[in-house]
Formats: C-alpha cells, structure tokens, sequence
C-alpha cells in the first residue's frame, strides 16, 4: 500500500510543479484556486504521515533508516504549506513559480523517502 501510495504522490507533486510553473511562467499570480494543486500535494503528504505509521504495524517494516525517512517527510509537507502561504501573501507570479519548484522539490524527497523504504538494505541480485 505505501509503494502505490508514494507513487501517487510523486504523480501528484510532479504535476503540480509543473502546472504552477506554466502558471508562474505565463504570468499568472496566485489567486484561491491556484494555489490548489500545490494544497493537494500538502495532503497527500498527510496520508501518507498516517500510512507511515501504520505501515510498520501491519509488517511493511522500511529496509533503511526510519528517521531519515521521517524528516524527509516533515521537511516534504512544510515545503508546499509554506509556498501556500507565501503565493496568498505575496501575490506575485514569482510566488506562483515558488510554489512549482516547492512541489517539484516534494516530489524528489518522496521519491528518496520510497528509496529508503524499500530499496536501501535490499541486496542486489546479479
């Protein structure tokens, strides 16, 4: 379940990123309903704090370190709630860029967080 859910959230981040840059780079300032990609990579970030802790629990235990993997995901959900807020604050199209390279960002750090989930420890077969 986390592996498809970390797959999703790298979809979600991805897209995002990149809708907020087309945005920023079009000129559009971040207004209520921009800023909603970015809020949903925000989310998802708080599904998966709660698939992370109960993943242990029903034996998907991570093959690498835990809290790497735990801070990855703190600094992964401030990262979009901070752009957020930003973007309303400032109203600028640089702010929207922000919020883009901000998912983009995300969508690194969920992808090193599914490395050390599932492939650090994990021995390679030849």
């Amino acid at each position: 379940m986390i592996e498809w859910f970390t797959t999703i959230a790298i979809i979600v981040s991805v897209v995002a990123g990149l809708a907020a840059l087309v945005l920023g780079g079009i000129g559009r300032k971040p207004d209520d309903y921009s800023v909603l990609p970015t809020a949903a990579v925000a989310l998802v970030l708080l599904v998966q704090i709660v698939i992370g802790i109960v993943a242990p629990f029903v034996g998907n235990e991570p093959t690498g370190d835990i809290v790497e993997w735990w801070i990855y995901l703190v600094v992964a959900l401030v990262l979009p709630v901070a752009a957020i807020v930003w973007a309303l604050v400032d109203r600028t199209r640089w702010a929207t860029v922000v919020m883009g390279v901000a998912s983009l960002a995300v969508a690194v750090m969920v992808f090193r967080m599914h490395q050390i989930w599932f492939v650090q420890g994990v021995a390679l077969v030849s």
